[in-house]
């Protein structure tokens, strides 16, 4: 089994930056890989959202963990997986560290926020004081060293935005949890500003110049209509080697269920033929190729008896027939 952190981590010394969107489910992580991706980013928003849940707290580490592992197994390239606030307190947060590892990601983020946690751009998030934050990523580093050196750490501050912060309180942490041993640093940002990423970076690079930073190029801002949005060329000089959009499969994806959906209680079965038409010659055009169904048929023949015979001899979908 490819050992995922080292790979991540190479990537991170070969690319100029590293930039992914935000999935939730083995599926979209396995379009992304084919698409061309070289990294996943598995948010924990969109694995509450595909819940039925706001990202406040409410999925547990067990069943986020069980997520990760699927979307680890699905994927030959490097994941790195949302794991909140540790859940809890430093030790819970040295079990969380040890359920990643095991699940096959690349690495974690890990956030300073108070136990539950929110998502960084609701309102009402606090942080825990700067000891508790420290030995918590301590904590971490040490149980990481422990079990896989190579599994990656992410330590998030939201000391920016939360409750009585500010950017020299959000660069005091940063610098700690570097200190603390943590892998990459990242400043949870309010809006789309420049100012307030090139202040961070800038600041990050005085005391730890070798420290790559982290950058959620979040789906909350409407980056579009800033008048002078970030590039991701620009954030990788600046330091952010690794760049990730929190939630682009879900919206992506929410935007084209609700769209067909709302057709086909419009229009009934001209809405199936319509989808049909739109997704003619797409690579999703059928859901056996997106499924990889020819691949087990191949693995059915290669170790089931009697698969040929039962393959050809029925009606339905093979390699030879694109039903």
């Amino acid at each position: 089994m490819a050992n995922m952190g080292r790979k991540f981590r190479a990537l991170l010394t070969d690319e100029e930056y590293l930039f992914t969107g935000g999935v939730y489910s083995p599926l979209d992580a396995q379009i992304a890989e084919r698409v061309g991706m070289k990294s996943i980013y598995l948010s924990g928003y969109s694995m509450a959202l595909a819940n039925g849940w706001p990202d406040m707290g409410f999925l547990t580490q067990t069943e986020v963990t069980r997520i990760a592992s699927m979307v680890a197994g699905a994927v030959d390239i490097p994941v790195i997986a949302d794991a909140d606030d540790g859940y809890g307190n430093a030790l819970t947060t040295m079990r969380t560290v040890q359920e990643y590892v095991k699940t096959g990601v690349a690495g974690i983020h890990l956030e300073d926020q108070v136990f539950p946690k929110r998502c960084g751009h609701i309102a009402g998030k606090t942080i825990v004081s700067r000891e508790e934050a420290i030995g918590k990523y301590r904590a971490a580093v040490e149980t990481r060293n422990r079990l896989n050196p190579d599994f990656v750490l992410i330590a998030r501050t939201d000391a920016y935005g939360a409750v009585g912060g500010s950017m020299e309180e959000a660069i005091w942490r940063g610098r700690a949890y570097a200190d603390a041993g943590v892998d990459l640093v990242w400043a949870e940002l309010s809006n789309s500003s420049r100012e307030p990423a090139i202040e961070f970076a800038r600041a990050m690079r005085k005391t730890h110049p070798n420290l790559p930073l982290a950058f959620n190029y979040s789906s909350s801002f409407k980056w579009h209509a800033d008048p002078s949005p970030l590039l991701f060329r620009e954030l990788g000089e600046l330091g952010y080697k690794f760049i990730f959009i929190t939630l682009y499969a879900l919206h992506a994806g929410t935007h084209a269920a609700w769209n067909a959906l709302e057709d086909l209680v419009k229009n009934q079965e001209q809405a199936q033929w319509m989808l049909e038409k739109t997704k003619a010659g797409h690579p999703t055009e059928s859901h056996h190729v997106m499924a990889r169904v020819a691949h087990f048929q191949e693995l059915e023949r290669r170790f089931i008896p009697g698969s040929e015979d039962r393959i050809r001899g029925s009606h339905g979908f093979d390699d030879h027939r694109l039903i």
